[in-house]
């Protein structure tokens, strides 16, 4: 579910994450249709990376 919130809204997977100053950039590249693209990539990159984190320090 949250792959789906980060691929259709980016700044908001970031909002629900806790990430207060890295949702506004990420709104800021939003903005432009062109930035949508690599703010998605971003948001789930990102979440991808959290989510192997909390794995790893959980071994």
């Amino acid at each position: 579910m949250m792959i789906l919130i980060a691929v259709l809204f980016p700044s908001l997977s970031f909002l629900l994450r806790g990430k207060i100053l890295t949702a506004i950039l990420c709104f800021v590249l939003q903005i432009v249709i062109i930035g949508w693209i690599p703010a998605s990539i971003w948001a789930v990159a990102s979440l991808l990376d959290e989510r192997n984190k909390k794995r790893t320090n959980k071994l």
